[in-house]
């Protein structure tokens, strides 16, 4: 079974999370997802209040090497391993979860793109994006609701870390995907993305709708 790799990427609330989601509620079982953010390195000797001021944003604060080994064994039809980062403590959990290959498998994250090795492992490149204030707004009602976080704090980590890193390391990836999207939402792209998944999950089905269209009455 060959493995392919459709890697979404896109800012922080660009609405990539929403896109990944509807693509997993559609083929359920039949692909895998993984979720760059699990690859945030463990900071058990970091206190509490200091894991707080990491820049997450930043390429560093991500074990992407890891998550370069895992695709690649993936790729290779071995089953791995993956760790869970646990958003209210901020460090990487003692939790894995175990992802077996699959035909379909995405992957996302914002600085998805932005490694070449991963780029490389990636067979289909998708960039989510959206105007700032749309990726704040998301972001804000994402971190109270799913995190338990305050909206002070959440504007500030924007402030200070999130949208700068963005204009550095997020923003400069999109040249290069191989789709760029404007929203999560967006149905004509779910659409595409959506058979071209079809036609790699059951090829057969494919081919036969080939052969009823060339046929002559």
């Amino acid at each position: 079974m060959e493995t392919v790799l459709i890697g979404i990427a896109g800012g922080s609330g660009s609405g990539k999370s929403t896109f990944t989601n509807r693509l997993k509620e559609e083929f359920g079982d039949e692909i895998a997802v993984l979720y760059h953010d699990n690859y945030y390195k463990r900071q058990d000797a970091v206190p509490f209040e200091e894991r707080k001021k990491v820049n997450y944003d930043h390429p560093d604060s991500l074990e992407t090497d890891l998550l370069v080994e895992h695709l690649g064994k993936l790729k290779k039809g071995i089953g791995i391993d993956c760790p869970v980062y646990d958003y209210s403590c901020h460090n990487r959990s003692d939790k894995v979860i175990h992802i077996e290959p699959r035909k379909i498998i995405l992957v996302e994250g914002i600085l998805l793109l932005a490694d070449p090795r991963v780029r490389d492992l990636i067979d289909i490149k998708i960039y989510v994006e959206a105007d700032a204030d749309e990726r704040i707004c998301r972001r804000i009602l994402r971190d109270v609701k799913e995190r338990g976080r305050d909206v002070e704090n959440i504007v500030s980590q924007y402030l200070t870390t999130v949208k700068p890193m963005h204009y550095l390391f997020v923003e400069p990836t999109r040249r290069q995907a191989d789709l760029v999207i404007n929203s999560g939402m967006n149905v004509v792209a779910l659409d595409i993305i959506r058979v071209k998944i079809s036609e790699l999950l059951h090829p057969r089905i494919g081919e036969i709708q080939e052969e009823d269209e060339g046929k002559v009455d």
